[in-house]
């Protein structure tokens, strides 16, 4: 009785390990490779599969989703023989399960063996500088080759980035030195621009101010000569109208002679020969005004008189 008990239970256990080994469930973006008596039946994709129990057996689980991996520093020696070490890193995605399992013993391996000696071609050709500054063309370059060369491999190459290209240190300090030096000339370009832009700015501001300066003294005589010869044709004008004599002429004259003396620097003044002409005019003026009136005078002519 015990010993069909037992037998019992070895067969449910089977039973159940075979149900176990039966059905195969594969997750999402995951592959799994089957195999029977060691040799390649079919690739099981993301869902319910059943198996064969003790016959076939799952060889390899494969991820389909996209992976990154991070590559180690490698030293890469470039054209104009200096040595940069340059951190990569690889995004793939496996595309053939099978081939991913059976074409290539590590994928991960082989990728990085790959792109480690890609990369020292690519920069071997190139100086330190274009490396430095060429990023997107040795990314390009780097994907381009894997993503040949991995394709067999049922592998595809989506991204290839330089996460980091370090020169060595005294490399470092020299380009470190010449950016500040450019820098320091930037600069100093900047500060004489701008010195001869504000001298520049100051001088046509002073050419504007005198032109504006002189254009309004011009403007300002223009109006001040216009006044005075209006000023003079307004009196000259009057003058006519009022029609004066020969009386009120001579008196005007003498009223202007004392003008004519003042003034310290005045030492010498002409005395016109038509002062004779005025006098005799206003003498014969006063003369009317005297009883039983008469006179005359005779001409006199110009001389000199000297004034203090």
């Amino acid at each position: 009785m015990d010993a069909i008990i037992i037998v019992l239970i070895i067969l449910v256990a089977l039973v159940f390990v075979a149900l176990i080994k039966t059905i195969q469930v594969i997750p999402q973006a995951s592959a799994a490779i089957v195999e029977r008596f060691g040799r390649y039946t079919r690739t099981l994709n993301a869902g319910l599969n059943i198996v064969v129990p003790f016959i076939d057996t799952i060889r390899n689980r494969v991820d389909l989703r996209e992976q990154v991996v991070p590559f180690p520093p490698q030293p890469v020696i470039t054209q104009d023989n200096l040595v940069v070490n340059i951190d990569t890193v690889i995004y793939y995605q496996v595309t053939d399960a099978r081939a991913a399992t059976y074409e290539v013993a590590s994928y991960i391996q082989a990728i990085e063996q790959l792109t480690v000696t890609t990369l020292r071609n690519i920069i071997g050709g190139m100086d330190l500088e274009r490396t430095l500054t060429s990023r997107e063309e040795i990314n390009a370059a780097l994907r381009g080759v894997l993503d040949e060369a991995t394709g067999k491999w049922g592998i595809r190459v989506n991204r290839v980035e330089l996460k980091a290209i370090e020169p060595p240190t005294s490399i470092q300090d020299s380009m470190e030195k010449q950016m500040r030096a450019d820098r320091d000339k930037r600069a100093a370009i900047l500060q004489a621009e701008g010195v001869r832009q504000s001298a520049i700015l100051t001088a046509e501001g002073e050419k504007q101010s005198a032109i504006l300066r002189a254009e309004g003294e011009s403007k300002s005589a223009a109006l001040r000569a216009e006044g005075e010869a209006q000023a003079i044709r307004t009196v000259f004008e009057s003058i006519h109208a009022g029609d004066p004599d020969q009386k009120l002429l001579s008196y005007q004259y003498l009223q202007m002679l004392p003008k004519i003396a003042e003034g310290d620097a005045n030492k010498l003044w002409i005395v016109p020969s038509e002062i004779g002409d005025a006098l005799k005019g206003l003498g014969g003026a006063l003369d009317g005004f005297r009883p039983g009136g008469g006179g005359g005078g005779g001409n006199s002519g110009g001389g000199l008189t000297k004034a203090d």
